[in-house]
């Protein structure tokens, strides 16, 4: 059917621009923050490539839900502006008769949530935190970057090297400032490398220098020259883990699990698959627009529906995950009200000579009662 073809094709080109508008806005968010957190010294510069790839995977199950829910709305919408839906119901073909080709366009982007939402979302968050949880145990000279000051985990010492190997084991011009128990120390030396001992413990060794330290409140100092100075720049390397939180646990370990932070995140992984199929559904009869009237005003209530559903899911997820309620009666409250606003908003848009508008019910209801009340 003519019908069908445009406007599944309509769709299909609507979606490509707004998942190109939504994933650049995303990546760019992404880009700016880690950046920042690379160059604050929070995360490893050489793997800010990975990490927005995992921040993206994380946000792309929301990603895709807006772009079949305002695709949907943006194409239904022109439909009413352009007065096309009018020759559409003149020709015989009622409001829901879109719900055929908008699911035919939909499916796709419902399956490619679920896997998101059950698969991909939690394996990109458990990557996420190892690469950042493997930064974190690195030791401190491992973090420097050549030509800036780097401060240790624990505050205490502060680094600076102008130049390094490849392997990042060869320093040279390395200057360290450590204060301990009342002394300060400072120590340049003009080599140094990074090694090893038999306990497992990292070992910044430095060679040919001198080493400065004083005393709080006291105005001598001790002068030293070595040619050889060792510092323990890390104990023995623990072993990485990475985020063993409910929301980067595989969904099968999580329903092993059977807790209520567990099932909380089940809820919310359930949710966004009914929030993609019903936020399109609703679109459909969300859609209509006076011709003479702009359409800014549905765009915002769509935008601030989606908003409201989304906190309520979250909100049903807060209360199980926190033992207020259970599983079984918290999952499906706000879909079942979403698909009831669905129906009657599908009545008040449908042609009134259709038996199933409102009107049409009521006037039926009407002729009932009449025929009732009339003497046999």
């Amino acid at each position: 059917m003519i019908f069908k073809r445009v406007l599944q094709r309509e769709l299909v080109s609507t979606a490509g621009g707004v998942f190109m508008t939504l994933f650049t806005i995303t990546i760019t968010i992404m880009l700016i923050r880690i950046l920042g957190q690379a160059a604050g010294g929070r995360v490893d510069s050489r793997d800010v490539v990975a990490l927005i790839g995992f921040a993206v995977l994380n946000y792309l199950s929301i990603i895709v839900i807006l772009t079949g829910f305002v695709s949907v709305l943006l194409v239904i919408t022109r439909s009413y502006q352009d007065s096309e839906m009018v020759v559409w119901f003149a020709s015989g073909v009622s409001l829901t008769q879109w719900i055929r080709p908008v699911l035919t366009f939909g499916m796709p982007l419902v399956l490619a949530t679920c896997v998101l939402s059950f698969f991909v979302t939690p394996w990109a968050n458990r990557q996420s935190a190892e690469f950042r949880e493997r930064f974190e145990k690195r030791d401190d000279v491992s973090k420097v970057t050549p030509g800036k000051f780097q401060e240790s985990a624990n505050g205490n010492r502060v680094f600076f090297v102008e130049g390094v190997s490849g392997d990042l084991t060869k320093m040279k011009n390395v200057f360290v400032n450590s204060t301990s128990g009342g002394r300060n120390g400072i120590v340049v030396a003009n080599e140094g490398a990074i090694t090893t001992d038999e306990n497992g413990d990292r070992l910044l060794v430095l060679e040919n220098g001198m080493r400065y330290e004083s005393i709080d409140g006291q105005a001598d100092f001790r002068i030293m020259d070595f040619e050889r100075y060792s510092i323990v720049v890390q104990t023995k390397a623990k072993a990485i883990f990475g985020d063993t939180s409910a929301k980067a646990l595989p969904t099968m370990v999580l329903l092993a699990s059977g807790n209520n932070i567990s099932m909380g995140e089940i809820l919310w992984r359930v949710a966004l698959p009914c929030m993609s199929l019903l936020l399109m559904l609703l679109a459909i009869p969300l859609s209509f627009v006076n011709p003479r009237v702009g359409r800014s005003t549905n765009l915002i209530i769509a935008l601030l529906l989606f908003v409201t559903y989304s906190n309520v899911t979250s909100y049903f997820q807060a209360s199980v995950a926190r033992g207020r309620a259970s599983f079984a009666v918290s999952w499906w409250p706000v879909h079942l009200f979403v698909v009831l606003v669905t129906i009657g908003l599908f009545l008040l848009r449908l042609n009134v000579n259709s038996r199933y508008h409102p009107l049409a019910l009521w006037a039926s209801l009407k002729r009932a009662r009449l025929v009732r009340k009339e003497p046999s």
